[in-house]
């Protein structure tokens, strides 16, 4: 299938599903075998974001999927940003630049702005690689969005791309998130979809085989693969902060407070502090009590 369309898709039943995750190891795993490989979003909403070389914004993901693929990170990985300022307003990032605000476009009008990069971005990165493999965003099984969509399925629709839709079994129920993500889906949809991945898996697989089985029998779709719960991988976090730690006790430790705004953007600078075994860092929100700190 990559050989034919020179591209892969990895969609999820819902945010956080593992497909920035997925897309970064199999860059990696093409990269070794000597194939040209890059990453892509269409459309990426996060207040953390990275800057390319030529000084422009993309998400953090598409970031670390280049280097993960051994390239440099480019605006075309990611020709759409956006980076919420309100709970119905964003600003608009277009192939690495500060383009317009969400409001004043309008929904309605967004899609026709936005699809002529994206496809542009999309078509000079299959130019220049062998083969891109390309994130979506939260799930295809919003149906609500599904007229405007250029992130999932419809970017799918738009560039004739095979998906693989990976689910969480963390979460729990996740052979129904892939049954009824597949249900939501127009037959189109359907078709190009060549198979399913369940991530975050715990324990002894072949206790899940019974529920794979069924689901292949239900949905005529295989199971691609079956990837374990994978510990300390420290990636930057897009959306909610990271608070985890591990935090050496034996040695003396350094007490760090962060005052955070309700959009506070780039919270991943501090993961350098929250990560090191002898710093306590503490996020710190509107409201709450400043502790004794260092």
């Amino acid at each position: 299938m990559l050989s034919t369309h020179k591209a892969l898709m990895i969609q999820g039943t819902t945010s956080d599903a593992g497909k920035s995750v997925l897309v970064a190891g199999l860059g990696r795993v093409l990269a070794r075998k000597g194939i040209k490989v890059a990453p892509f979003k269409s459309q990426n909403m996060a207040l953390n974001s990275a800057v390319t070389a030529d000084g422009g914004e993309i998400g953090r993901a598409q970031a670390f999927q280049a280097f993960a693929c051994g390239v440099e990170p480019s605006v075309h990985m990611n020709p759409i940003l956006l980076k919420p300022d309100s709970d119905c307003s964003a600003q608009v990032i277009i192939q690495g630049k500060a383009a317009a605000s969400m409001q004043a476009i309008g929904f309605k009008s967004y899609k026709e702005m936005a699809i002529g990069p994206i496809l542009e971005s999309f078509s000079i990165l299959q130019d220049r690689f062998d083969c891109v493999l390309i994130e979506g965003a939260g799930s295809p099984a919003e149906v609500n969005l599904r007229e405007h969509d250029i992130a999932n399925m419809g970017f799918a629709e738009a560039a004739d791309v095979p998906v693989i839709i990976v689910a969480d079994i963390d979460r729990g129920g996740v052979l129904a998130h892939l049954l009824g993500t597949l249900e939501c889906l127009s037959q189109s949809e359907r078709d190009r979809v060549i198979g399913f991945v369940i991530n975050r898996f715990r324990g002894d697989v072949e206790l899940l085989k019974p529920g794979l089985t069924w689901l292949e029998e239900k949905t005529g779709k295989p199971v691609l693969g079956v990837v374990p719960y994978l510990q300390g991988l420290n990636l930057d976090a897009e959306d909610a902060i990271d608070v985890s730690q591990n935090l050496d006790d034996s040695k003396p430790v350094l007490n760090v407070v962060v005052p955070v705004f309700p959009r506070i953007s780039n919270h991943t600078d501090f993961d350098a502090l929250r990560l090191h075994p002898n710093v306590n860092l503490k996020f710190v929100g509107p409201g709450e009590p400043i502790p004794g700190c260092d």
